[in-house]
């Protein structure tokens, strides 16, 4: 009998919304089919404004985008059910992680804040929704991030033993899974300063393949700036957003800098990235064997190839064991959501911070009922 769930993900590199349809049924993690929903730049523009933390917004521009992007991730699950011709009846639940527009965890309130109304998900597919998947952690004294690493250590543990996965999407997070514990945390900026700078500069969406990073130099004072950054030298438990690392963080650095050519400041990101999950790695994992890679900083092939030259041990693709790099915060969610359904914690508390384990998210009941089944 299988057990098929849908995860939701959109990260914050803000290029769209992915959903993967994945069967759980003996024990094992079987990704069916897999649905990508672009963002239009439009709607990035309008995304991007709710994230900065220098500007106010107004809250009827919040509460719309929250209904926008529900509407949204419901036509991304109808879109992957048609591929597949499977019926809403058949799916156990969904797991939304919704968008992040604000994460402040060790603000006096801490919060994190996901917008993507799982009510409109849950009314407009009939399935069972799991979502606000972050802020239990919290409440139990965590950082509500990162939450793959549970995932991690559940799936990929059964391939491989004393390693790390790193993934890169907007901010890039670490898991590092060994014989004596399982660590995670946010290592600071993956895609989302040199997304920034090349928008700005080119009018691109992103450095493909690192091409306009590879073109430019490392400037090793501004290297240096970037990295005295506190963030750096916290211990984890810690996590991060693009609200810290934001274009404001990025300007301010580079004020100092006035004739440095833009392409060698976006060599100096990459530069930074791959850095910061070096060091992290050799700090924390220095015994790990292999580093797997996932999240659409796998496509940066510049940036691959820095942390590979910087490690001691071998860097491949999750895909080399089982799960597509573009693929795995998806799945992730669906077991996320499958653990809630189950009763089972979904935190790696000693990950987050958290002070115990913790079941994880609100559950929108479908139209059917709990299971999703009738």
């Amino acid at each position: 009998m299988s057990e098929l769930y849908i995860g939701l993900m959109s990260g914050t590199s803000l290029d769209g919304i992915d959903a993967g349809l994945v069967d759980f049924s003996d024990d094992q993690c079987r990704v069916v089919d897999f649905h990508y929903l672009p963002f239009s730049e439009s709607l990035k523009q309008q995304i991007r404004h709710l994230s900065q933390p220098e500007q106010p917004i107004l809250l009827a521009d919040y509460g719309s985008m929250d209904t926008r992007l529900g509407r949204l991730f419901a036509e991304t699950v109808i879109a992957l059910l048609k591929k597949t011709a499977l019926s809403a009846e058949s799916i156990n639940a969904i797991g939304s992680h919704g968008l992040t527009v604000f994460h402040a965890p060790q603000s006096r309130f801490p919060f994190s804040l996901q917008i993507g109304d799982p009510n409109i998900i849950a009314e407009t597919t009939g399935i069972t929704t799991v979502a606000d998947l972050r802020r239990r952690d919290i409440a139990a004294q965590g950082q509500g991030a990162p939450l793959v690493p549970a995932f991690h250590q559940s799936f990929f543990s059964r391939h491989k033993e004393n390693f790390c996965v790193v993934n890169i999407g907007g901010i890039a997070n670490i898991t590092v899974i060994n014989k004596d514990c399982v660590l995670g945390f946010d290592t600071g900026p993956g895609n989302t300063l040199m997304d920034y700078w090349i928008r700005k500069n080119l009018n691109q969406s992103h450095d493909r393949n690192g091409d306009w990073a590879r073109s430019g130099t490392v400037n090793p004072l501004l290297l240096a700036q970037f990295k005295n950054d506190p963030y750096f030298q916290l211990a984890p438990a810690k996590s991060t957003g693009k609200e810290y690392f934001s274009s404001f963080w990025l300007e301010h650095k580079i004020n100092q800098f006035p004739e440095l050519p833009s392409e060698d400041i976006q060599a100096t990101l990459c530069q930074l990235t791959a850095d910061t999950i070096t060091d992290d790695i050799s700090q924390y994992a220095a015994d790990a064997q292999e580093t797997l890679i996932c999240g659409g900083g796998c496509h940066n092939h510049h940036l691959v190839q820095l942390i590979a030259e910087n490690l001691q041990h071998s860097v491949s693709s999750t895909g080399d064991y089982g799960i597509n790099p573009d693929h795995v915060e998806a799945v992730a969610f669906a077991w996320l959501a499958r653990q809630t359904l189950l009763n089972q914690p979904g935190n790696l508390y000693k990950a987050t911070g958290a002070n115990a384990p913790a079941i994880l998210g609100g559950i929108y009941p479908g139209k059917k009922g709990l299971s999703g089944k009738g």
